[in-house]
C-alpha cells in the first residue's frame, strides 16, 4: 500500500482522481492540499462523495509520500516545486503543461518523463517523475501515432477536435458559462493550440519526417469528452491500415479498435480511448473519442502511477461508464 498526495483537490481533475484512488486497492489517500478549503470536507467541492469517504481538504503536506498529485493550473507545478519540498523517493506526476516538452522536462533536480503509455510504457516504469499528457493531446496522438511509428505520415493532417466545458476547469469564463455554452459552438486557439508541441514532439519520436499539422480546436455543448477526427491523403488499404493499429496497440488495456463508428457516450467516465478508421478513396478519416477528465487526466495519471510502482496498469481503472 502507497500514500497518495494530491494538489489541487478541489478542481475538476482533482475530484476524478478523488474517485479513482479512493477505489485504489493499493493506494491510500494521505492528503488533499488546498488553501482556500483547508479543514473543509472533500465532500463540499465534489458532492458525489457523500458517504463514501470523510477526508477534508488541509493546508499541510506530508513531505514523505509516495506519490503526489499535482492537479494545478499551466504554470502553477513549477511554483509550487519552487516552494515546497518533497523526499527524494516521492515520485510526482504532474497533470499541467508544465513539463511535457523535453526543454521543460527536468526542474529543480527532477527529471519528468512524457507519460502516454502507449507511447513509452518501459520508460516511465524507470521513471520517477511523470509529465501527464494534455486531453487533447492523448486523442490525437493515438489517433496517429501507428502510422508516424510506420513512417507514413507523409501528408498533411487536418484535425477537428470538439471538447467539453470541463476542459476549460472549475473557474467560470464567458465561453464556460451555460447560458453561453448551451446550443452553441466555436472554435478558439486554430492551428496554435498548446498540445501541438507535444503532439509534434512524439511524432518525430517515431518516424524521420514533420509533417504539417493543421489542428482546430472547438467547444462543444456537452461537459465531459473529446471527440476527435483526423485525416489525410493515404495509400495503404484500410485493412493494412486496421493490422497497423491492432498491432501497435496489442498490450495496451485502455486503446481499442472499433469496427463501428464510435461516439462520446462509449468512453465518459471510463480510462478507453475508441478508434475507428475509415477510408474514403485516397482520404484516411481517424476518429477517436475519450473522457478528456479520465483517459485525458487523471485516469491516465493513475494508469501511469501504476506502471511507475509495478501495479497491475488497470488497478483501480476497470470503470463502467454509462451509456445513457
Amino acid at each position: 500500500m502507497i500514500k497518495a498526495g494530491i494538489i489541487g483537490g478541489s478542481g475538476y481533475t482533482g475530484g476524478e482522481l478523488i474517485r479513482i484512488l479512493i477505489n485504489h486497492p493499493q493506494v491510500e489517500i494521505d492528503f488533499v492540499y488546498s488553501t482556500t478549503r483547508a479543514e473543509k470536507p472533500v465532500t463540499d467541492a465534489h458532492e458525489d462523495l457523500l458517504g463514501a469517504t470523510d477526508l477534508k481538504f488541509t493546508g499541510t503536506i506530508n513531505p514523505k509520500v509516495d506519490v503526489l498529485f499535482l492537479c494545478l493550473g499551466h504554470g502553477n507545478s513549477k511554483a509550487f516545486l519552487d516552494t515546497h519540498t518533497f523526499s527524494d523517493n516521492t515520485k510526482v506526476i504532474d497533470l499541467s503543461n508544465d513539463f511535457r516538452l523535453k526543454n521543460d522536462a527536468t526542474y529543480n533536480g527532477r527529471k519528468f518523463v512524457y507519460g502516454l503509455p502507449e507511447l513509452q510504457k518501459e520508460a516511465i516504469k524507470n521513471a520517477n517523475n511523470i509529465a501527464n499528457p494534455g486531453c487533447f493531446a492523448t486523442a490525437i496522438q493515438l489517433a496517429l501515432l501507428p502510422l508516424a511509428k510506420n513512417n507514413l505520415l507523409t501528408e498533411d493532417i487536418h484535425i477537428n477536435a470538439v471538447t467539453g466545458s470541463t476542459g476549460a476547469g472549475v473557474s467560470p469564463s464567458a465561453t464556460s458559462h451555460f447560458s453561453w455554452r448551451n446550443n452553441n459552438i466555436s472554435w478558439y486557439k486554430p492551428f496554435t493550440h498548446q498540445h501541438l508541441g507535444e503532439i509534434n514532439q512524439s511524432i518525430v519520436s517515431l518516424q524521420d519526417n514533420q509533417p504539417n499539422i493543421f489542428m482546430l480546436p472547438q467547444r462543444g455543448n456537452f461537459t465531459k469528452g473529446i471527440f476527435v477526427t483526423s485525416y489525410l491523403k493515404f495509400e495503404n488499404s484500410l485493412e493494412e491500415t486496421w493490422n497497423l493499429y491492432e498491432d501497435f496497440y496489442v498490450i495496451d488495456p485502455f486503446t481499442h479498435l472499433s469496427e463501428k463508428e464510435v461516439h462520446l457516450k462509449q468512453v465518459i467516465n471510463t480510462n478507453n480511448c475508441f478508434i475507428h478508421l475509415h477510408k474514403h478513396e485516397d482520404v484516411l478519416l481517424i476518429t477517436s473519442v475519450i473522457d478528456n477528465l479520465i483517459k485525458g487526466a487523471s485516469g491516465q495519471a493513475v494508469q501511469n502511477m501504476n506502471l511507475l510502482f509495478g501495479f497491475n496498469e488497470s488497478d483501480g481503472l476497470n470503470l463502467k461508464g454509462s451509456y445513457f
